[in-house]
């Protein structure tokens, strides 16, 4: 059944609670396999394009609808990799930033833009020279007391 059902004085949408209904996002694993393998696909579709192209190109013989339906079937490829990113973007968390607005990486202790120190201090271990931020009690490696600890 449609988004519209028949009446007597002509079409009308159906109702909201029919043509409304949310399917939860599919898994991100699931996301990024049917990435994968449509651009596999599409790699091998423009391959082959360029190959039906050459071959036309030999024999003198263009004939367009069949590139047409050809370049076609590569857009709507394209323009599913396009919603496929959209929907990956959506699951990551924003970056995080300095106060100068340069993106942190993960695990940098410094900006590497301004060189502003990032979060809260941080020491080493004495033991086995694990970094520690300032407020830990004991190393979660090795298990010693972090120094300045009472």
């Amino acid at each position: 059944m449609g988004l519209f059902r028949r009446s007597g004085s002509g079409d009308q949408p159906a109702s909201p609670s029919h043509t409304t209904r949310r399917r939860s996002a599919p898994p991100p694993g699931e996301v990024r396999r049917e990435r994968r393998l449509l651009l596999r696909e599409r790699e091998n579709r423009l391959r082959d394009l360029g190959g039906l192209v050459m071959e036309m190109y030999r024999q003198d013989s263009f004939r367009e609808h069949l590139l047409f339906e050809r370049c076609a079937e590569v857009a709507q490829m394209e323009e599913r990799l396009l919603e496929l990113e959209l929907l990956l973007d959506a699951r990551r968390p924003p970056a995080a930033r300095c106060e100068c607005g340069a993106p942190i990486f993960w695990g940098s202790h410094f900006c590497a833009n301004c060189g502003r120190q990032v979060g809260e201090a941080i020491s080493s271990c004495t033991n086995c020279g694990r970094a520690l931020p300032a407020n830990a009690a004991f190393c979660p490696a090795c298990g010693t007391a972090a120094p300045g600890a009472a």
